[in-house]
């Protein structure tokens, strides 16, 4: 037994005696008696409410969350009343209501009840509504928009089928609709409605947008609208005499809405507004939250306690949030993109599977195989006037220098060692110096095989291969003391820099001595130079076969090349600095195996008839 005042207990037990008449499924109600409900447990459609429970407690005799959306409870009558009332609501976010699990209380369940007396109440009364029956159609909606929505479209267009624009029931005409208590899915029944002109009476709902008669000229509400909670909050302050204030609004579109409001109210009554915050984490804020890659910066507000947020500079991270100071990351780490952690740098050299690498190789192997085949050709014909003419030997010198200097490339490539560092400038440094010497070699052999023609010329004791073996050693030994002082003075080393770049380390090599290495660049300038005046100014001279012209062009490029590498070099960091060297190799290399070579291939290969020693006296012959 459980015992309530009158004004509490006699609504619903007058109204559930009036209902259960109604409805003979429902089990019996047992007293009603003085006010007092005296009963075990009543069922009220799929809803159990024990009064010796506390309250606030309903117990679901459901199986399954489908049987939730089954209620509904109809009345015929001449004149229909549509109800859509909050009698559970969900408790988790699920996106279909079967999926949803809900609460309920007595307090909608008192709502219920009410709805439930005043039809029935009604129609016992002759004088209220003579000779006309209301009727009901009454729907949960379960505190969601769709469902709400969807039960007004029940309403009306019949139970069984959801037909807009139609009406498949036998009941009395709809006079308008109750419901709902709650302002979401008051407003989506009240836009449904509007457009068949229905009237709707809300018993809970007080969004201020309800009061707009052009939108819902059909709404009435038995509540006032928020707005009066506004104006007492501006009364509340300015009796304190606070002129100086703070907004807190909630976390969402309403909260936002609301506070702009209320900032408009207070503005009126000449109340400042200091600031408008967001709640977060039950914290009053006068800034917000500086989240991880951001720090605290002092603002311009006079309260110590209010900052502002800005991010970390370029290599500091901040790991938590309202961090005061920044960290910096170690040099061979540097911050992820939200500046929040450490992350390891990428190491950049000009690795094997890099693209430039791989154009490097294939091009480099192809020019080793061409190189190789000129030198088969000459070893084929090796004692036909084309390759005797102008020393065979130096030819040979240099076809192997050549081809070493298109291998030299693969020392360039990969990560970089103390080692490779230093064999990086004795190769391509002597073995350039040993292909300028032969072709230098090979101008002086032209001048001097001029002057020994005359009669009785002392130049004649210098033709032979002890000239030629005399320059080419020389001049490359004095490139290899250049290296070896190089090398024992500053010599290069495997470098790592971590400053050049925020996001990567770059593996290099330091030449150690710049002066070193610009002094073997310098030095095959200087041959290169030296070769080139002697070839344009013995271009003409009348020899057999003379390469003069040849040996010019080919300084031409050689020196091009490198004299364009220095800028680009100079221009460049990490891999693409070494790229630059390897292509000036390649290049510089590449000029002098075509200019030197091709032409004497192609009388080899295509012109075998002027490969004698005949035609190669006439030199019209062999120019043409």
């Amino acid at each position: 037994m459980a015992s309530c005042p009158d004004y509490v207990c006699l609504l619903p037990a007058l109204t559930l005696a009036h209902y259960l008449d109604l409805h003979p499924s429902v089990p019996a109600l047992r007293h009603v008696h003085s006010g007092t409900l005296h009963t075990s447990r009543v069922n009220l459609g799929d809803v159990t409410w024990d009064p010796a429970q506390p309250p606030g407690t309903l117990k679901k005799p459901f199986d399954t969350p489908q049987s939730l959306l089954k209620l509904h409870t109809a009345l015929d009558g001449d004149v229909i009343i549509g109800g859509v009332l909050t009698v559970r609501s969900s408790e988790n976010n699920a996106d279909t209501p079967e999926e949803k699990t809900y609460t309920s209380s007595t307090r909608p369940l008192i709502s219920l009840l009410a709805f439930l007396f005043a039809i029935e109440n009604i129609n016992q009364d002759p004088d209220i509504l003579p000779n006309i029956t209301l009727g009901f159609h009454l729907y949960d909606s379960w505190l969601e928009p769709r469902k709400a929505v969807q039960s007004v479209l029940k309403i009306l267009s019949g139970p069984e089928k959801t037909i807009p624009n139609y009406s498949c029931t036998e009941h009395g005409k709809l006079a308008g609709v109750i419901g709902d208590q709650f302002s979401a899915t008051t407003i989506p029944i009240a836009q449904i409605l509007g457009l068949y002109r229905y009237t709707q009476v809300s018993y809970g709902s007080t969004d201020d947008s309800l009061s707009d008669r052009r939108l819902y000229p059909h709404v009435f509400r038995t509540v006032q609208n928020d707005y009066v909670h506004y104006l007492a909050i501006t009364k509340l302050v300015k009796h304190f005499g606070w002129n100086w204030v703070g907004i807190l609004f909630s976390d969402n579109d309403t909260g936002e809405k609301e506070a702009e409001i209320v900032k408009r109210y207070l503005t009126s009554r000449e109340i400042c507004v200091a600031f408008e915050k967001r709640m977060t984490q039950l914290e009053s804020r006068c800034s917000e939250v500086c989240l991880p890659g951001s720090r605290k910066k002092p603002g311009s507000s006079i309260h110590s306690c209010c900052y502002d947020c800005v991010p970390c500079s370029e290599g500091e991270i901040s790991n938590q949030t309202d961090s005061e100071i920044c960290m910096k990351c170690r040099d061979d780490e540097w911050p992820n993109e939200k500046k929040d952690r450490c992350i390891a740098k990428l190491e950049e050299f000009l690795s094997y599977p890099d693209v430039l690498s791989q154009v490097f190789i294939t091009a480099s192997t192809l020019l080793c195989i061409v190189t190789l085949f000129i030198m088969g050709i000459f070893i084929s014909y090796l004692n036909t006037p084309i390759v005797k003419a102008n020393n065979r030997n130096l030819s040979f010198v240099l076809l192997v220098s050549i081809l070493l200097s298109f291998l030299c490339v693969f020392l360039f490539l990969g990560q970089p060692l103390d080692i490779t560092c230093i064999l990086r400038v004795m190769t391509f440094g002597v073995i350039f110096s040993i292909a300028v010497s032969s072709l230098l070699a090979k101008t002086i052999i032209v001048y001097i095989a001029f002057k020994a023609t005359k009669p009785g010329s002392n130049w004649r004791k210098w033709i032979g291969s002890k000239l030629s073996n005399s320059i080419v050693s020389l001049c490359s030994s004095v490139q290899v003391i250049i290296c070896l002082i190089w090398l024992s003075t500053s010599h290069p080393f495997k470098e790592i820099d971590t400053q050049s770049y925020q996001d990567k380390i770059v593996i290099q090599c330091n030449e150690g001595s710049v002066i070193g290495f610009y002094s073997v660049l310098g030095y095959m300038g200087f041959l290169a130079a030296v070769s080139f005046l002697l070839a344009f100014m013995v271009r003409t001279l009348p020899d057999s076969f003379n390469e003069a012209k040849y040996i010019t062009f080919s300084m031409l490029v050689f020196c091009s090349a490198w004299i364009a590498m220095i800028p680009a070099y100079l221009s460049t960091k990490g891999k693409y600095m070494v790229a630059v060297e390897v292509f000036a190799i390649l290049v510089s290399s590449a000029g002098l195996l075509s200019c030197i070579f091709f032409p004497k291939c192609l009388i080899i290969l295509f012109k075998p008839k002027l490969n004698t020693q005949s035609s190669l006296l006439d030199k019209k012959t062999i120019y043409e």
